[in-house]
């Protein structure tokens, strides 16, 4: 008999072992139903669709174009409910609810403050805000019976110029629930090297970030995050695969950027549905998080955004365990990986590796043992008398 150690975890499984998520927007991960609310209570009227369904469908369709910048264009109307107190309040806690209940232990959800300042919150309104959405997210989830760590990572948009004052407001708050720093947006004609005066004085502070990069755009992209910005982990990073070479014998030869990355131990934040839907990569089986596991890179699994991709963590894994036929531990592999790259203090980090993660994980793969046992009668013999 084999345990759960070698054979495929189920649909149920995969949704309650612990999961850790590093990459998630918030303004990317909105029920449909808030926002059509949102959007009637503060009379926005810019929605394609007012049934919550119809929304939901929408938002996926329109993020299929396989173009980045098509894919952005659809945060305009999650950042335009998202312009008051109460409604980031809100957005933060059924954030938190959502990922607790799909078996999400730790999180780091980042936002971007510049994009929620139109109705005249400051920039410090904005991030206390969300960050009493996330505790209220927190505390419903344990009253459901679970648990759940968020922290907040602040954004700027690279195509902006206000990285270095979001730099220094997540430095403020970093201690009160704000984790670190990053930026997004379009990478093409936008390079991280614009914000460098931000990166160098995270740096200073000993601050922790990661950036954006090889998500749509290749590997100058990536090479600049981690050689000129110093980032922590990178952002997608999908595209370090155009520095691996694959023979027709099957032999694999990194570049010096791969190479660098993995013997680093760089941290790549993989969102696999999201890269589909970007053109990052054709299909799940030609995803090059199947190469890079193999090949034993920090790889995390992430959502990016779950409106925009229709997914969840347990989805995210489900395409992995299906196309890649990963078992119980791989998916421990992977969290374990995410949970050493967080950015919250070592001891923190190691006692949720510890206490939470491998625990849960032995516990699945245990269930085998407890199975009823089968009611089918021996056979009986043919000297069995009638």
């Amino acid at each position: 008999m084999t345990s759960e150690t070698t054979t495929q975890p189920t649909s149920e499984q995969i949704r309650r072992a612990p999961k850790v998520l590093l990459h998630d927007h918030l303004d990317g991960g909105l029920r449909p139903a808030t926002v059509v609310e949102l959007a009637r209570e503060n009379g926005y009227e810019g929605l394609p669709e007012t049934d919550p369904d119809k929304l939901g469908i929408w938002f996926r369709e329109a993020s299929d174009s396989g173009l980045l910048e098509r894919y952005l264009e659809t945060f305009a109307h999650t950042c335009a409910v998202m312009q008051t107190r109460d409604a980031l309040a809100r957005v933060a806690a059924e954030c938190a609810e959502d990922l607790a209940a799909d078996g999400v232990v730790y999180a780091e959800v980042r936002y971007a403050p510049e994009q929620h300042l139109e109705q005249g919150l400051t920039l410090e309104e904005v991030v206390e805000a969300v960050n009493e959405g996330f505790r209220e997210g927190e505390r419903r989830a344990r009253e459901n019976g679970h648990r759940i760590r968020v922290g907040a990572l602040l954004t700027a948009m690279r195509h902006a110029a206000r990285a270095l004052e979001i730099a220094e407001l997540a430095n403020r708050y970093r201690d009160t629930g704000v984790v670190g720093f990053d930026i997004a947006g379009a990478e093409a004609g936008y390079p991280p090297t614009r914000h460098l005066d931000a990166f160098e004085y995270l740096k200073r502070e000993n601050n922790h970030f990661t950036i954006h990069a090889g998500e749509a755009f290749g590997l100058p992209s990536i090479w600049q995050a981690l050689q000129w910005c110093g980032a922590d982990r990178l952002g997608h990073g999908v595209r370090i695969i155009d520095d691996i070479e694959v023979a027709d014998d099957g032999s694999v030869k990194l570049g010096r950027l791969a190479s660098y990355v993995r013997d680093k131990r760089i941290p790549l934040e993989m969102c696999p549905t999201s890269n589909l839907q970007t053109g990052a990569a054709p299909s799940y089986a030609e995803h090059p998080i199947g190469l890079l596991r193999r090949l034993q890179f920090r790889l995390t699994v992430n959502t990016d955004n779950r409106l925009m991709s229709h997914t969840s963590m347990s989805e995210e894994f489900e395409h992995l365990v299906k196309t890649f036929r990963y078992t119980l531990d791989d998916m421990q592999w992977f969290t374990v990986n995410a949970m050493k790259s967080a950015f919250i203090p070592f001891d923190e980090r190691l006692a949720m590796i510890n206490d939470v993660i491998k625990p849960g994980y032995a516990e699945l793969r245990a269930e085998w043992l407890f199975r009823p046992a089968t009611t089918t009668s021996p056979v009986s013999s043919a000297s069995d008398p009638a």
